[in-house]
């Protein structure tokens, strides 16, 4: 499908880094051509789409969701959701390229598909014992049977070489980091060598590595290993000054995932449901996805708080720690959805954690993509891919009006849905 060249006009443009009050893009063979502040020029003979009241903004990035069981419909309702680019944070191989497939053959339908294929997993670690409480089945069991049971520093190099091959498809490295303490459990966790190795055979192979951690002592440990970031923050302790100085020491940065912290506690029940029947996402979730994004996780320990997420959110961005957001939107996540919980997060940093919407907004758009160190997205600029999400009103002022979507555009597609 060759993208059809275009203007957009009349717009506020949000570039992921600053703002044009008013001006126009110009898109051709699915890039973006110019990025300018005022009218087209009178004599172009490219068709020229003016749409005043609105705003333009990079296409959304994910930083954190998992398309279990390689279900097609985490791609496509994300890109619904004006989410360009996904980034899985575990999922067996064959799944990761079925998925890489559909984002390459589908731009019109399904968002784009970056993976950590498997994560880096050991025998009885986190996920097994959560996804085996919750579902018996045998296809499962199957899909647990293939990840790794990391029990050596050899076999540490050997899959993160086999993962970031092109047999296993993966684009960055996941490790789990998950003692259970912030959960009220006790999970075997790889010990210290094997995550370093990890980590390092990561960064010799020019990659990122990020970990998976609930509890601050979780956290505390894998920073000291030089982790790139943090795939959640914490909720069993507040924030410490030793989590401050080893984020700043080691210059990682952190994927809150806030909304699905509040479906472990609970405590986000009321906002996830308001999302939830929000008619700008109840009409783009299945029957399913919206009674699951009104139901809660509750794997919290007593004591574990959301607020300790918050709080520590708040403490890293005043102390210039880079965040990032991720919705960990899973097909079983109860509180969570494809796309829509993004939106949740956005809500979430500016409600709770201090950030303009323009900051949220830069969070998850040109943050992800300059750590991540995706140079032809993130950004509406010259010679980038044109994924593009026009939005009605102004969400640089109210956030709530990311979800006031009007089209998306990847490589310059316009998506299926906005047709």
């Amino acid at each position: 499908m060759a993208p059809p060249n275009f203007i957009l006009s009349n717009v506020r443009i949000f570039t992921g880094t600053s703002t044009i009050e008013s001006g126009h893009i110009t898109i051709k063979n699915g890039l973006i051509a110019t990025v300018s502040a005022g009218a087209p020029p009178a004599d172009t003979d490219i068709p020229i789409l003016s749409k005043p009241g609105h705003t333009v903004v990079p296409g959304l990035i994910d930083a954190h969701m998992h398309a279990d069981k390689g279900q097609a419909l985490a791609l496509t309702q994300s890109l619904a959701f004006g989410v360009t680019t996904v980034m899985d944070m575990h999922n067996e191989t064959v799944n990761v390229h079925k998925l890489k497939k559909l984002a390459s053959d589908k731009k019109d339908e399904a968002a784009d598909f970056k993976a950590a294929g498997v994560a880096a997993t050991i025998d009885g670690g986190w996920p097994m014992p959560v996804v085996m409480a919750h579902d018996k089945s045998e296809e499962t069991a199957a899909e647990i049977a293939t990840w790794p049971k990391l029990a050596s520093v050899a076999e540490a190099e050997a899959y993160v070489a086999r993962n970031l091959s092109p047999a296993g498809g993966a684009d960055y490295i996941k490790l789990m980091h998950e003692s259970g303490a912030a959960l009220g459990q006790a999970f075997p966790k790889p010990s210290l060598d094997i995550q370093k190795a990890v980590i390092a055979a990561t960064h010799a192979a020019g990659h990122v590595a990020v970990a998976h951690c609930l509890a601050r002592a979780d956290t505390l440990e894998v920073l000291s290993l030089g982790v790139n970031g943090l795939a959640h923050t914490f909720i069993d302790e507040p924030v410490s000054q030793a989590i401050v100085d080893a984020y700043k020491n080691t210059g990682a940065w952190c994927s809150p995932t806030l909304a699905l912290l509040g479906s472990f506690t609970k405590e986000g029940a009321a906002v996830a449901e308001r999302f939830a029947n929000d008619e700008r996402v109840k009409g783009k979730l299945t029957e399913k996805g919206h009674a699951t994004l009104c139901r809660c996780m509750g794997f919290s320990r007593e004591g574990a708080t959301v607020e300790n997420a918050y709080g520590t959110v708040r403490r890293l961005k005043a102390e210039g720690v880079p965040i990032i957001v991720g919705s960990d939107s899973a097909g079983p996540g109860l509180g969570t959805a494809w796309g829509a919980t993004f939106h949740h997060e956005l809500y979430l940093l500016v409600k709770e954690c201090g950030f303009s919407p323009e900051e949220a907004l830069h969070a998850g758009t040109a943050l992800t993509a300059k750590l991540f160190g995706w140079k032809d997205r993130g950004e509406i600029a010259e010679g980038l891919k044109a994924d593009l999400v026009l939005m009605e009103g102004n969400p640089l002022d109210d956030i709530n009006a990311t979800l006031n979507i009007r089209s998306v555009w990847r490589d310059g597609i316009q998506a299926k849905e906005f047709h």
